[in-house]
This record gives structure tokens, sequence and C-alpha cells, in this order.
């Protein structure tokens, strides 16, 4: 009796786990987050022993007076994974096009190596700085502040970003990219409901939103310039916020996503005619 209850003890500690559990974890992970949980898995991601004493202040700024922490979901996008490195880093291209395409009035321009100025209509004023860059992360430290008409003064705040991706290339030879982003954001003292309305784009809803729309553009613009590299290289020409050698890279960027797609493709139907001509033949044996 004594062994019957704690074998039945045991399995009522161990339930099965089902295919909808699995589905449902898959789909938690796959979502946004704000749990301690994965605020801890996003700190230990840090690079700290990569970083010089001057980054490492800056995150430790952060991290030790945590507003808001915000996991964004995760995305998995067909993209040229050159390609999408480029934007990362150059994040003055893809807000160029925006502007060049009228979808946004922000402006944001190179300042030196790694360094970049963001100017909303709203009257906030951002300084992004990338501390680390890796094939797989990116650390991005950004600071700055808010004066518009819903405060008597200004408000400043900083930033930290920590981006992790990851590459997959089928047997089809197309690229694709799992992307994650976790932020972190300090902000002076401040009533709770005050800091969700002036930091909502960074923190809730419309964060998520738009970063699933900065990534599915750049795996936009990968597909477009796979099928229209001249296209691309002419918007590259267009885009006068952005330094030249930077514009240069992006046409050359085009046209290299061109000729790996075309080179795929010719490998595609190559194999494709040898396997219809080996079926053929197999038939008439």
């Amino acid at each position: 009796m004594l062994a019957m209850t704690s074998a039945g003890a045991a399995e009522t500690k161990t339930p099965k786990t089902t295919a909808a559990d699995k589905s449902q974890h898959r789909s938690s992970i796959l979502e946004a987050s704000t749990s301690e949980a994965s605020r801890r898995s996003a700190v230990a991601s840090i690079p700290f022993e990569k970083l010089d004493d001057q980054a490492r202040a800056k995150v430790q700024a952060v991290l030790s007076n945590i507003s808001v922490y915000r996991r964004m979901p995760v995305r998995v996008v067909d993209c040229d994974p050159d390609l999408y490195l480029f934007l990362v880093r150059h994040p003055d291209v893809v807000v160029n096009i925006w502007e060049v395409l009228k979808l946004s009035k922000m402006k944001l321009s190179e300042l030196d190596a790694n360094r970049f100025q963001v100017t909303e209509p709203n009257s906030t004023s951002v300084t992004l700085e990338f501390l680390y860059q890796s094939h797989d992360i990116h650390l991005v430290y950004a600071e700055g502040t808010y004066n518009g008409p819903l405060l008597s003064q200004p408000v400043k705040g900083s930033c930290l970003m920590v981006l992790r991706t990851g590459y997959v290339r089928e047997t089809d030879g197309r690229h694709y990219v799992t992307t994650r982003l976790d932020s972190f954001l300090n902000v002076e003292h401040m009533g709770a409901e005050l800091l969700a309305k002036l930091f909502q784009p960074l923190t809730g809803k419309i964060a998520d939103a738009n970063f699933c729309q900065t990534v599915a553009f750049a795996g936009s613009l990968s597909r477009t310039a796979e099928l229209n590299s001249s296209g691309v290289r002419r918007l590259a020409g267009r885009l006068e916020h952005v330094q030249p050698a930077v514009r240069k890279r992006f046409a050359e960027l085009a046209d290299l996503v061109a000729q790996r797609s075309s080179r795929y493709s010719l490998r595609r139907r190559s194999a494709t005619s040898q396997v219809v001509s080996l079926s053929a033949k197999a038939e008439r044996r």
C-alpha cells in the first residue's frame, strides 16, 4: 500500500508532458515577456568580459536602476545574413529609407563610428551607441531627453538593448534569421502612469509591433534586392542622410544578394533536372 501511495504521489508530482504543453511552451518562448526569468537570462547573455571600462560602466548604470524591462517577441525572417547585419549596424540606412518612402518623420544621423543621433517630432532626442558587436549579439546603449508638452521640465533616461541573432541556411540555399531583443529602461524619478505614457513606444505592445515591423522590413528589403537589385541601388542613391561609403556598401550588398539568389536558383533547377532525368531513365528500364 505504501509503495502504491508513493508511486501515485510521484506520478502526481511529475505529470506527463503532452503535445499541447510543448506547443504552449514554444509559443511562450516566442512571445513578449517581462518576467524575472527573462530578465536574468538577458543579463546573463551580456558579454561583460568583452567590454571596456566605459562600456561596462554604462551597462551597470542602467542595470542597477531598471525602471522597465521588456523582451520583445522572437522573430524569424527570410533574409540575407550580410544584409541583415548591415542594416542592424547602420540604422541610419533603415530610417532614411523610411523617410524617402514617407513612412516616418524620424531623423537619424551618424555622429561617428558606432554612434548615432535620433531626433523625433515629439521633442525626443536620443544618442545611440554600439557598445559591442558580433555576428550573433549586439549591445546598444541609448541616452536621451524628452521635452514634450506633458512635462514642465525635460526628463532624461537611458536604455540598454541586447539583440541576439541566429542564422540557418536551408538545403534550398535560403537563409533564415532568428532575432530577439531585450530592452532595459532607466528613467529619472516620475509617476508610474506618466512613465508608461511617455515611454510606451519602448516598453509595451507598441515596442513589440515596431520591432516586428522592422525585422519584417529587413526581410522585405532582402527579397526586393533578389528580384530588383537595380531598384535598390537607385534607392541607395536617394539616401541623403547617410555617409557616401555606407550608401556605396548598401548598393554593393543589393547586387550581392541578387547574385546569391541567382546561384541558388540555378542549383535548384539543376538538381530538379537531374532528378527528372534519373526518373525518366528508371522508367525506360
